[in-house]
């Protein structure tokens, strides 16, 4: 059983997504909210295994309540539902520490899967998506560089977590790096979840950013 909290300031939507999470056995709401505040509140009080955002609400917004429900370190993860013309939100609430991302027009089993996975640690946005995503939204990407810090981490790295790391930061699933390296996907899963700890990252987004950060992995030109 999973628990959700859903944060969205149309009662018509919020009454759409608990319809649906209500339908089946593995989920269960736990309770609603119409804007940021009252979505920390909620999910310190509730503690949900995860809590559906909105971003564009009024008064605090979906992004600032992702940094905050993550920075408070409970249990609760964050999935982000956005539309794509409110992309230019998505990299702050990567940052912000959002486990995946959706759009609204998601598939009924889609959301339920994208639940299932951020319950389980996972990310749930497409390798394709996070790609196109980081590559349009280029501007909000800091100068490639990183921090002493970052550099650190990476320098933990043994050469194959490293190739590995560049891999996940172009985007590719774990089939396409198992393809690219002559891998089991079951080793190249232990690769990630290395990586992932030495870089300190929660899950293959946050891996993504750091790429990013650190000039890994750019945007393609054009």
């Amino acid at each position: 059983m999973t628990t959700v909290l859903i944060v969205d300031d149309q009662p018509l939507q919020r009454f759409g997504f608990r319809m649906l999470l209500d339908s089946v056995a593995e989920t269960e709401v736990l309770g609603e909210a119409a804007n940021g505040t009252e979505a920390v509140r909620r999910a310190a009080e509730l503690r949900p295994d995860v809590v559906l955002m909105d971003v564009r609400m009024p008064g605090m917004d979906g992004i600032e309540a992702t940094r905050r429900i993550v920075a408070s370190g409970g249990r609760s993860r964050v999935l982000v539902l956005t539309t794509f013309d409110l992309d230019e939100y998505v990299h702050a609430a990567l940052r912000a520490g959002a486990g995946g991302f959706l759009l609204k027009d998601a598939r009924p089993e889609e959301l339920l899967a994208g639940i299932r996975a951020v319950a389980a640690g996972d990310a749930v946005i497409a390798p394709a998506l996070t790609r196109r995503l980081l590559d349009e939204f280029a501007q909000h990407l800091p100068p490639a560089g990183g921090s002493s810090d970052q550099a650190q981490r990476l320098g933990s790295l043994t050469e194959r977590e490293r190739e590995i790391l560049l891999a996940v930061g172009k985007g590719m699933s774990n089939g396409e790096i198992a393809a690219h390296f002559a891998l089991s996907e079951s080793t190249v899963k232990t690769h990630v979840g290395r990586v992932l700890a030495k870089i300190g990252a929660r899950d293959r987004i946050q891996a993504v950013i750091f790429a990013y950060d650190l000039g890994l992995a750019r945007p393609k030109p054009g």
